[in-house]
Order: C-alpha cells, then sequence, then structure tokens
C-alpha cells in the first residue's frame, strides 16, 4: 500500500508512470482510466475525475439498455464524479511502473451514487456503525484454470478447452505444482498490491483451483476482491491461459465464493461467541437467524446471473437447503471456528458474486435478525440436501420475485438500489429469453 508522499518520490524517481483510477460495476468488474502519474497527481488528486453514468446501467457487453432512472438516453448519459479512496492506494506489480486505487461515485452536486457497489457497502457498514459493530469478511473465491488463451477460447466458441488439470486435484499437492508458475505468480503479485494471501489449494473441477486470503474489515475484504479476481485475468492473459471465475463453467462442480462473516464491537471484541450453544452469543444467534430469514429474498445478491442457478444441485457441495449447520458443507450456512474465530460461512454465492452487494445483503439480514431478536433454529446435523427445507431459488427469474417483493429490501437498502438491481435483473432474463442456445439447436435442428 502507498501514501501520496511515497507515490510523489516513485514518480519522481521514474519507477512509476501510470495510475489507474477504478470503479466497481454492477457486476463486480473494475472499470476506469489509466491515468498519466503527473495528471494525477496535479488534478486528480485534488478535483477528482469523471466517467460516463452508463456505467452503472448497462448489461455485461456494455450495451445501453432501458429502465434505469438515473441513466438513460432521455437523461443524455452524462457524467458521475469519480472520488479517489487514497486508501486504497497500491502498487501493481504485474503491471510495469503502475499503481491503482479505487474510486467512490457522486454525483455533480455531491451526493452519492446510491446504486454504486461500494456505496451501498458503505451504508450497510454505517448501519453497523451506528450499533457499535463492524463486519470483518473472508471470501473464497475459486476459479478454472484453462491452457488456452482468452482469445482463443474466444474464437473457438468456448468448446474443447483444456484444463490446466486432467483429474480432480482438491488439495493435491502434485495437481497444484501443475500450475504452480501461474498461481506463485498471482499469490506474489497480489502481496505486492498490498493483500495478505493465506493458501492456494486445488480443487474439484478440473484446473479448479481457490486462492485464499485473510479476513479484513468488510470494504477493505470487497475492494481486495474486486482487484484481485482483474489481476488474476490479466497475469493468466500474461502467461497465455485463461482462468474463469463464472459460478457453473461446465457440468461439473461450479466455482463458489463462500463468504465468512463475523462481528466485532465498538473496541474490537469480538461479540458473536458467547456461552450459549455451539459457542454463540444471544446476538450471534440472531445474526445467524435474520440470515436465514432472509436468505430467498436477499438471494439475488448472492447469485446474480442466469448462470448463477446452475450451481445448486444436491451433493455437489453448493447448497440448496435454507438451513444452518455446525461444521455442515451441505448447510446454505455453515458455523466454523471456535472463540474469538466463531464466523458464520454463506455458502450460496458462487465465483461469479459481486462481493460488495453479497456483502451488504449478509450484513442486512443479520442486522434485520438482531434488531427483531430473531429466535434460532436448531443446528440441522444431517443431509440438509434431504432435509425436506425451504430452498435456495431455483432460477434468477424466481429470486428476482423474491427480491422485488422484500421489505427487508426495501428497508435495508433503500427503494432505488432494489429497483435499480431488479431491472438489471430483468435485461439479462430478457437478454437468455431471446438468445438460440446450442441445447435447443442440438435437440431441434434435425429431429423437430
Amino acid at each position: 500500500m502507498l501514501t501520496v508522499d511515497r507515490l510523489r518520490e516513485e514518480v519522481s524517481a521514474g519507477r512509476v508512470d501510470t495510475v489507474l483510477l477504478a470503479i466497481v460495476d454492477m457486476q463486480g468488474r473494475l472499470q476506469g482510466k489509466r491515468l498519466s502519474a503527473r495528471y494525477f497527481l496535479e488534478e486528480v488528486l485534488h478535483h477528482a475525475a469523471e466517467g460516463c453514468n452508463y456505467l452503472l446501467a448497462v448489461d455485461v457487453d456494455m450495451n445501453t439498455v432501458g429502465g434505469y432512472t438515473m441513466s438513460s438516453w432521455e437523461r443524455g448519459y452524462g457524467d458521475f464524479v469519480m472520488r479517489p479512496d487514497l486508501g486504497t492506494l497500491r502498487k501493481v506489480p504485474w503491471q510495469e511502473g503502475t499503481v491503482m486505487l479505487l474510486a467512490d461515485l457522486a454525483w455533480e452536486d455531491g451526493s452519492d451514487v446510491a446504486a454504486s457497489p461500494r456505496q451501498i457497502l458503505r451504508g450497510q457498514t454505517a448501519r453497523l456503525a451506528e450499533r457499535g459493530l463492524a463486519a470483518y469478511v473472508g471470501t473464497e473465491l475459486e476459479f478454472v484454470v484453462y491452457t488456452d488463451s482468452y482469445e482463443s477460447a474466444w474464437s473457438r466458441a468456448y468448446r474443447d478447452l483444456t484444463p490446466a488439470n486432467q483429474y480432480n486435484v482438491d488439495y493435491s499437492l502434485l495437481g497444484g505444482a501443475r500450475v504452480e508458475p501461474l498461481l506463485r505468480r498471482v499469490r506474489l503479485g497480489m502481496e505486492g498490491a498490498g493483500m495478505y494471501v493465506e493458501s492456494a489449494k486445488g480443487e474439484c473441477n478440473l484446473g479448479q483451483h481457490e486462492i485464499a486470503f485473510r479476513y479484513a474489515e468488510a470494504l477493505t475484504t470487497c475492494d481486495n476482491h474486486a482487484i484481485y479476481k482483474n489481476g488474476a485475468k490479466e497475469i493468466a492473459a500474461q502467461e497465455g491461459m485463461s482462468i474463469t471465475f463464472m459460478a457453473k463453467p461446465n457440468h461439473r462442480e461450479g466455482n463458489s465464493c463462500h463468504i465468512h462473516i463475523s462481528l466485532r464491537g465498538a473496541g474490537g471484541e469480538p461479540v458473536m461467541a458467547g456461552d450459549r450453544p455451539h459457542g454463540l452469543s444471544e446476538l450471534g444467534e440472531h445474526f445467524i437467524a435474520g440470515q436465514l430469514a432472509a436468505l430467498r429474498e436477499l438471494t439475488l445478491l448472492y447469485a446474480p446471473n442466469i448462470n448463477s442457478y446452475k450451481r445448486y444441485v444436491p451433493g455437489s457441495f453448493a447448497p440448496t437447503a435454507v438451513k444452518w449447520g455446525v461444521d455442515n458443507r451441505t448447510c446454505a450456512l455453515r458455523l466454523v471456528g471456535h472463540g474469538p474465530a466463531l464466523r458464520v460461512e454463506n455458502r450460496v454465492p458462487g465465483g461469479d458474486v459481486n462481493p460488495y452487494l453479497a456483502v451488504s445483503g449478509l450484513i442486512a439480514a443479520g442486522l434485520y435478525g438482531i434488531d427483531n431478536e430473531l429466535p434460532l433454529e436448531e443446528a440441522y446435523a444431517g443431509n440438509a440436501y434431504s432435509a425436506g427445507a425451504a430452498t435456495v431459488p431455483a432460477s434468477l427469474r424466481d429470486a428476482l420475485v423474491l427480491w422485488e417483493g422484500s421489505k427487508i429490501a426495501r428497508e435495508a437498502l433503500g427503494e432505488q438500489v432494489v429497483e435499480h438491481y431488479a431491472n438489471n435483473a430483468r435485461v439479462e432474463l430478457a437478454a437468455f429469453d431471446a438468445a438460440v442456445t446450442d441445447w435447443e439447436l442440438f435437440r431441434g435442428f434435425e429431429r423437430m
């Protein structure tokens, strides 16, 4: 991590010439500008920068679409202000002479852009702070590595790609060694960008791996998550390889993004642990009860895409049942750790998740449980896939209906946020409904 004074020194010495100023869009991607370091220090540092407000009103292909009140042809697609967050300034070791930092979005009058993922999370952490609480979060992001370049994969319509491993390498040191040159570059790059890397391990799908990072305060973890995800793709591309974080890239196990969350008090003390069953405090019980109560309504924040819902298959380690359990990987919520390390893991999100939105949902749900003192049901001890419990929504369409009807979402996040992300889901559904898929062609081209 860098200070502005250190950046000035690096620029003066000729070691830094480029500053990346990035925002996070609805899909959790980094968008922004490459600035000359001199221009950043002389102008942007003091006066911010501007970007077209369509960045929060387009689909994944950057198509302009209707239905957004904040940005449209009728409103002229003007600018919003990109205010640098100097606390995020860091080196980008995998790009020569480059540093980067994130920006918060504001309108010209200084008011926040309510639909900005980073501002949504700031709003939820502020609600926690009002109660003397803070959230600490860790994200476990899985991905699949292919030896094909991104350009080659695109040209081949993503068919017959070669995974970096030919068999299940879950926990396999031998299998991990096959990809270690790439994984090591990613780990060292992220360390150089100010992150605390814990470990790397193989996973179940062919070529699937995970790099884990130390937990941190909620906003810091989400910032690191977005930068890491973008950086890992860039490093893979430099190696002539590709990686995907999409939730379900093929028929095998999908890419998850398990999110661990715990709460601390104003003095930094853990507050979820106590003398109640399973080592929980009363507040901890209410927090988990809120997660359960709001999970279905807020699934749109955890599973934002059509493909997200393909993960939810019984026996796949992706959850289907809205249950919680103690170290039980068949449940949507898994209680792990002991004492000060006690935390809840939400296993619903996939690798395609926007971390800011997902963590905002976890906080909103937990506060709903705390504020209403919801009782916690008994922990589920068996196979939750066969529990006969309520389930995670089966599709984006189902999740959208629940989201639009959610009083919890509207009260915690606001009408503007609910409508903005409902429209994003409607846009994705309309695009998918209009597409002619390979599945349809193979079933119908000759035989129908």
